[in-house]
C-alpha cells in the first residue's frame, strides 16, 4: 500500500495584459446622481394618463421633479401633486408617479397615505 502524500501544484495563472491608455470616463459623478433622481413614472400612471387624457408639458414635468425634491428634503415621502388640470400622486422616496387622476376626479376623491400636499398653478 502507497502511503504517499500528494501534493497539486499550485495554480498559476498568467498576468493580464494591461492596457496601455486607460480609458476615462466622461460621466461626472454630478451626472450618475442627477440620472438616479430622474422622474419615473410607472406603468399604472403612464396607463392612467393616457386613459384620462393627462398632458403634461416639459416645463410642467421639471417644476414637479424639482418640487419632489424639496419635499422629499422637508421629509415628504408620499406626496399629492395638485396642478390645474390634472392630480397625481407620488412618491418622493423613490421619485415615481404611482398615478394620475383629471380634475373631475379628483374633486371627490379622498387620498390616504400622503404626508405632503404640492400645489402647482400656471
Amino acid at each position: 500500500m502507497d502511503h504517499r502524500i500528494y501534493q497539486t501544484p499550485p495554480l498559476i495563472v498568467p498576468p493580464t495584459k494591461k492596457s496601455q491608455s486607460p480609458k476615462q470616463s466622461t460621466v461626472s459623478f454630478k451626472d450618475v446622481l442627477q440620472e438616479q433622481n430622474q422622474l419615473k413614472i410607472s406603468k399604472h400612471a403612464t396607463e392612467r394618463m393616457h386613459e384620462r387624457n393627462i398632458s403634461i408639458n416639459d416645463k410642467q414635468w421639471e417644476l414637479i421633479q424639482d418640487k419632489m425634491q424639496e419635499a422629499k428634503d422637508k421629509g415628504v415621502t408620499d406626496s399629492l401633486v395638485v396642478l390645474n388640470d390634472a392630480t397625481l400622486v407620488v412618491s418622493t422616496s423613490n421619485n415615481t408617479v404611482i398615478t394620475a387622476m383629471d380634475r373631475h376626479e379628483f374633486s371627490s376623491k379622498i387620498f390616504t397615505n400622503i404626508n405632503g400636499t404640492i400645489l402647482i398653478q400656471d
